[in-house]
């Protein structure tokens, strides 16, 4: 297994030339100048490289253990990683200082997120999730709440977890049946929970002192559907008046699943209720749970975007050294590394070319939340959040179903040794294959942008998108060399205007509406995504030739150059296609008889 190099000279470019650090100038930034966001980067990379990194094969061979009191030991080393991170202070880098957090910019934190990903996606499972219970406590929790329970989450000596679906719901979360039972007046104003909650991320371990999970349920008189569901915080110890730890709660780990991959990642069912009942808190307001719980969602599913982006990192390098390692066959007359062969070179190229893109464009909306959240302007933080709203769930689903052909890729380039697990590559596949599927599969991504998202603003931050897409296609054609690069962005933004209209006028059709969503939602957003990174690219492009115009000699402008026309020139009309695949229509679809097959 190859060592993970941290990126930080692919993250600063596009923080630094692509974004120009814009995030620094908004209010409450002050002090968040260019050089502390680099030194940050710097020791981020420390911890992620030398101390995240050589946990991720051993935590995946050796995984997860469900003792006999219920409790699950983790893999040697990671609670200790975990410790390392929290008494860096890294788990509030991107919180608010009101909060006790460091408030960093988002696009910060969305750069610290990726390298601990990219050097262990089942470790760096652990934060993220605590990061979303943040996000909702912080919005809808009661002022005891917050004051009790934010500050050891905001430190990280507390981690939290989202309690959704059961086995019975999937998905459909108006079929959850967990019970909140309200307590007697004697007894406080709390309530005590019955049920079981399935697929919950770090929902047990030994690297924290306290779990906060955060569990949708419903009251014993509450409707049913989505309107019955509230949102509770249920912690796995009891906190005392003076803020100690106290008695074990009712709720336990009844067993961890066995997974495809991210093996080091404890995955459970939570009983709630075995015994007198779980103790619980109401979070917000009865019967909006599943709007409280999206604000933590939202943020967990750009988080998990830029997941993928990490195992995507790795996957790239790992195939990298391995081809500039291989010796087979010949090129020009010798004998070569298989990095020599261009089949290889292509499925190199594709791989850095793709991991570019999608990082830039992730970064890009990590800075279009810093504008929605810190802009003085309300008319600029309302078009900001607007592009957010549309660019989440193709963060969400496109960069990790590009991770997991990535990572693929980079099984292929080893060869028959990438389907053999000491040399890791299978790792990278196996743990990447979750993320289109959870924190909403990716379907449901599609059709969130192709339903909600378009429809309800009529196409229209979408298409502000698009003609900055354009402005940037304009900008290559104009510049000589690139100019093949600048018709081809334009043709693909043209293609992406088109199917927007086909999808949001048929969409419209009374009888067949919401057919034609289901239908066109996934290659529509495969068609957005594309172009998307791509006019990323595009715009890496126009950097790298101005470096190297004004005299730059380092290397790394022309591979961002070979990148870039990649990206643009051969991967782009792949991603092109969708346009037709819409085109085509739905009848087949509709028209299918499944039972006959």
């Amino acid at each position: 297994m190859f060592p993970f190099a941290v990126p930080v000279r692919d993250l600063r470019f596009v923080l630094e030339e692509l974004l120009e650090y814009r995030s620094l100038d908004l209010p409450g930034f002050d002090e968040a100048g260019p050089d502390l966001v680099e030194a940050v980067l710097e020791e981020a990379a420390k911890l992620a490289g030398e101390v995240w990194a050589p946990l991720n094969a051993s935590g995946d061979r050796q995984g997860c253990v469900r003792r006999e009191d219920g409790g699950v030991t983790l893999p040697d080393g990671f609670a200790e990683a975990y410790q390392t991170y929290v008494e860096g202070g890294w788990n509030g880098i991107g919180v608010s200082q009101a909060l006790g957090g460091q408030g960093l910019p988002e696009i910060v934190s969305s750069s610290v997120q990726e390298m601990l990903h990219g050097a262990n996606m089942a470790l760096g499972l652990c934060p993220m999730l605590t990061a979303g219970a943040i996000e909702a406590l912080a919005h809808h929790g009661s002022d005891a709440l917050k004051e009790t329970y934010l500050p050891k989450l905001v430190e990280g000596s507390w981690t939290g977890t989202m309690n959704l679906t059961e086995p019975q719901a999937g998905s459909d979360l108006s079929k959850v049946r967990t019970r909140a039972v309200p307590c007697p007046d004697e007894e406080g104003d709390h309530y005590r929970l019955f049920g079981q909650k399935i697929f919950i991320t770090w929902g047990e371990h030994d690297a924290s002192e306290n779990i906060i999970h955060l569990v949708l349920a419903r009251k014993p008189d509450a409707p049913e559907g989505n309107k019955g569901i509230s949102l509770f915080l249920v912690p796995k110890y009891l906190i005392n008046s003076d803020g100690s730890l106290g008695e074990r709660n009712d709720v336990t780990c009844a067993s961890i699943e066995h997974k495809l991959g991210i093996h080091g990642s404890p995955t459970c069912t939570l009983s709630f209720g075995e015994k007198d009942g779980a103790l619980g808190y109401l979070v917000g307001e009865e019967g909006r749970g599943l709007n409280h719980m999206f604000t933590m969602m939202n943020e967990a599913r750009h988080k998990v975007g830029v997941q993928g982006i990490g195992v995507a990192e790795r996957a790239c390098q790992h195939a990298f050294a391995y081809a500039l390692d291989r010796v087979q066959g010949k090129a020009r007359g010798s004998e070569a590394t298989i990095s020599e062969h261009l089949d290889v070179r292509r499925m190199l190229l594709s791989m850095r070319a793709r991991t570019d893109g999608l990082r830039a464009l992730a970064l890009y909306c990590a800075a279009q939340l810093d504008v929605a959240r810190h802009a003085a302007d309300d008319a600029e933080r309302e078009a900001a959040q607007a592009r957010v709203d549309v660019l989440i769930p193709v963060v969400k689903a496109f960069s990790t179903d590009q991770a997991v052909d990535i990572a693929s890729m980079g099984v292929q380039v080893h060869g028959g040794m990438g389907f053999i697990e000491e040399t890791g590559a299978a790792q990278l596949l196996r743990d990447a294959r979750i993320a289109p599927i959870y924190e909403g599969t990716n379907g449901i991504q599609a059709l969130d942008l192709a339903g909600r998202k378009l429809s309800r603003d009529g196409g229209a931050a979408l298409a502000g998108l698009i003609e900055e897409v354009e402005a940037t296609a304009s900008e290559l054609r104009d510049s000589g060399e690139l100019a093949p690069l600048g018709i081809s962005l334009a043709e693909g933004a043209a293609d992406l205007h088109a199917a927007m209209q086909i999808v949001l006028e048929q969409g419209r059709d009374p009888e067949r509406g919401a057919d034609a969503i289901q239908a066109y939602a996934m290659p529509f957003l495969n068609l957005a995504g594309h172009v998307l990174c791509a006019w990323q690219m595009g715009r890496a492009a126009l950097k790298a030739r101005a470096a190297l115009a004004g005299g730059s000699d380092d290397p790394f402008y022309p591979a961002k150059l070979a990148a870039a026309d990649f990206a643009l020139r051969q991967w782009l009309p792949v991603g092109r296609a969708n346009r037709s695949v819409i085109e085509a229509g739905m009848e087949s679809l509709a028209d299918f008889n499944v039972s006959a097959n």
